[in-house]
């Protein structure tokens, strides 16, 4: 099961832009329990912590693609925002999975896929047992969507107004924190759906 799915910013290597990585959106499927914490738990601490733990994904999802950018020798460049009539560049996006071991940031063992799409990082946060290439499929799928239908790398886009249009998405695409076996036909189905339900 997904236990997170999270849209932030990626900076270039060595961008001289010393901003933080930025969370944009993220979308918690089941909350973790700490038993072994005798502080009491309230509504606000909850919300606290999951925004740290979702804040260091981010971090380390930034790190990565930083690294693998840098390796691979590509022109920080590549990381600009492009026009909108241009197609998104998934294939040649930067990609990834790594293991956090538990108690970092999370109680138990996580599995993070992710994606970097130009300026925007994509992550979906797994159990440690989950299908790597289901999720890594999904995650595509996610991000195909999310970028042609809410136009996020257009310049101006704000996702605070369209975290509606976003959750519509994950609720058909990835239903409860659920990965799903989608075959071509059954994807282009939903999209119909949600095209139907929210017109660009």
């Amino acid at each position: 099961m997904v236990h997170a799915f999270l849209i932030h910013t990626l900076r270039a290597p060595n961008a001289e832009d010393t901003g933080l990585c930025r969370v944009l959106y993220s979308c918690v499927f089941g909350a973790e329990k700490s038993l072994d914490d005798p502080r009491p738990h309230g509504a606000e601490r909850d919300r606290l912590l999951r925004k740290e733990q979702i804040l260091a994904v981010a971090r380390q999802v930034e790190s990565m693609c930083q690294l693998q950018q840098q390796a691979s020798g590509r022109p920080p460049a590549d990381l600009q925002s492009q026009s909108s009539d241009e197609p998104v560049p998934l294939q040649e996006a930067s990609r990834g999975a790594f293991r956090l071991a538990a108690g970092d940031p999370f109680q138990e063992p996580r599995t993070v896929v992710w994606l970097g799409v130009l300026s925007l990082g994509f992550a979906l946060v797994l159990d440690a047992h989950d299908n790597l290439l289901l999720a890594e499929s999904t995650l595509r799928l996610l991000a195909r969507l999310l970028l042609d239908h809410l136009r996020l790398l257009t310049p101006g886009t704000n996702l605070l107004l369209r975290a509606d249009r976003i959750e519509g998405i994950l609720t058909r695409f990835l239903p409860h924190g659920q990965l799903l076996f989608l075959n071509d036909h059954f994807v282009q189905g939903l999209e119909k759906e949600f095209s139907a339900a929210w017109p660009r």
